[in-house]
């Protein structure tokens, strides 16, 4: 890239920068200091403003630069992940977002506590929501640095490591001074931005095409060298049985597991009631709807106008597909149109990623705080100190982010988020459903759910092409993988649901009638909700 990009984008990446550092400013002169304004911003967001900040969290470098990356790559198989992460809404709609808003405080194991002996259950949920969070901040490393790369040229690989320590740091001094409040701000800010700049880019697109998405799509499939191939089932996950159970797999955790994440689900807790918890998913969904319509057109976008090749040889993976097209679709490289919209686009996929490792962030140090430190050290810790250990925990997983980061650079951020899914829907999901449907549950059962499906996944991520056997993988020298899928959804979803219930029939104890009562009607009336 030329000075003029660089120099326009880091100025914009640094205005953006200072806003959100002056917003966390503000809101860490203006906090009470309690865990309820730390973990929830003292539950005063409106339904939109939360639906926004939802929309902010969800909307990741994932999908601003993993999917339409995707769907330039491979095509029709590409746009697995936009149809996956937004039916995957109506999940946590029509089960998860009042209930949980009415039996929890601030994070999953809250929920889960309520009925439930809670130091067992909190040491197993606190784990499997900080295991889940890391991966999520991985594939944001990742991004970062692919984009810093991409902007510098490719050419340094000191500079794109050190970007992902920017990051990390970053999101450690928002999470640590502005809590809740601060993140939830930045997070409207980005998501205005970042739906700003998909539909100027959507409505370039379509105007290079006279506004025919059919003639988009014939370009596309010409431009691709796969022809008629790319706009049909199977040039990535059609291959053989490996692939196709591959495909079912990934759907699967991308389906069920929004409403295991644990930053996803913190963001119930922002509001005052159920019902403004209901209404922000609402929020949230028409607007993460309209932006994942307008990553199809982005990834067949930079597929018909700059070409797969020039599209994997920027980078293997797919991740600088939309930088690429803003840079063409505003007069190409030299251009002042062209600097711009590269600059632009490059700096609204940076505010991306840090808004929402801000999130997950906040929500893996709550979890540490609030369910692990609470359980094995104090189990009437005060207040104030447990924020305080909070605090001391973002700082550990920011630093375990970015060791990831700097491993896993080269690997598609889309790709990464399906393993982090596949962990949320594997040990959270099944804990979280069984808690609130099932009255026979027990702590057993609830622990057993949890371990049943993190192990699991966890070992069989380690054990598969993503980390060794192969060209594309981790550690590309070593083979040691015995498992042949990429994401382990299809295997460990369904042990986390049968560990829960071979747990739950095998246990000794005999389930509370009383709490799970009570818990049934709090979360179905709201009635003693805090």
């Amino acid at each position: 890239m030329t000075g003029d990009h660089q120099t326009l984008a880091l100025l914009l990446f640094s205005a953006f920068i200072v806003v959100t550092l002056a917003i966390t400013t503000w809101v860490s002169r203006n906090r009470r200091g309690s865990a309820e304004e730390f973990y929830a911003g003292g539950r005063l967001f409106s339904p939109m403003e939360n639906g926004f900040a939802i929309a902010g969290d969800y909307m990741s470098a994932a999908s601003f630069l993993g999917i339409s990356g995707l769907i330039a790559l491979y095509g029709y198989d590409g746009m697995l992940y936009s149809v996956g992460f937004l039916v995957a809404w109506l999940v946590v709609l029509l089960l998860v977002a009042e209930l949980v808003r009415n039996c929890g405080r601030f994070t999953l194991a809250d929920v889960v506590a309520a009925r439930m002996s809670e130091r067992p259950v909190r040491i197993a949920a606190g784990t499997s929501s900080v295991t889940v969070s890391v991966l999520y901040l991985l594939a944001q490393m990742v991004g970062a640095g692919s984009l810093v790369a991409l902007l510098l040229g490719g050419t340094s690989e000191a500079a794109r490591s050190w970007t992902v320590i920017g990051v990390g740091a970053l999101m450690v001094v928002y999470v640590s001074l502005g809590g809740m409040r601060a993140t939830t701000w930045i997070q409207i800010v980005k998501a205005v931005l970042l739906m700003a700049g998909a539909i100027v880019l959507t409505v370039l697109v379509l105007t290079r095409f006279h506004g025919d998405f059919n003639q988009l799509l014939n370009t596309a499939a010409e431009q691709s060298g796969h022809g008629k191939d790319f706009l049909s089932p199977g040039l990535r996950y059609g291959g053989d049985w490996t692939a196709r159970l591959d495909f079912i797999s990934l759907g699967l955790a991308l389906v069920l597991g929004t409403a295991g994440l644990p930053h996803i689900l913190s963001r119930f807790y922002t509001v005052p009631t159920a019902r403004a918890a209901r209404r922000s998913v609402v929020w949230s969904i028409a607007l993460i709807g309209s932006f994942y319509l307008m990553t199809i057109v982005l990834g067949f976008g930079a597929a018909a106008i700059l070409g797969t090749d020039d599209v994997r040889a920027s980078n293997a993976a797919g991740n600088t597909a939309v930088p690429l097209l803003a840079l063409d679709l505003g007069g190409g490289a030299g251009s002042t149109g062209g600097t711009v919209l590269f600059a632009v686009v490059a700096a609204v996929a940076f505010a991306t990623i840090l808004a929402v490792v801000a999130g997950i962030t906040l929500a893996s140090s709550a979890s540490v705080a609030h369910d692990l430190y609470a359980s094995l050290k104090r189990r009437h810790a005060k207040q104030h100190s447990e924020v305080a250990v909070a605090r001391f925990a973002a700082a550990g997983i920011g630093a375990a982010a970015i060791a990831l980061g700097l491993l896993a650079r080269d690997l598609n951020v889309a790709f990464l988020v399906g393993l982090a899914f596949a962990v949320a829907a594997s040990a959270n999901l099944p804990v979280l459903l069984y808690s609130l449907f099932w009255r026979n549950f027990t702590t057993r059962g609830a622990v057993w759910s949890v371990y049943g499906g993190l192990i699991p996944a966890v070992l069989l991520v380690l054990l598969s092409p993503v980390v060794s056997g192969t060209p594309e993988a981790l550690f590309p020298g070593l083979d040691f993988h015995l498992f042949p899928l990429q994401n382990p959804g299809l295997v460990s979803i369904p042990l986390g649901f049968l560990a829960g219930w071979i747990g739950t029939i095998t246990s000794a104890d005999e389930p509370d009638e009383a709490k799970h009562a009570e818990t049934e009607v709090r979360a179905l009336t709201g009635a003693g909700a805090v």
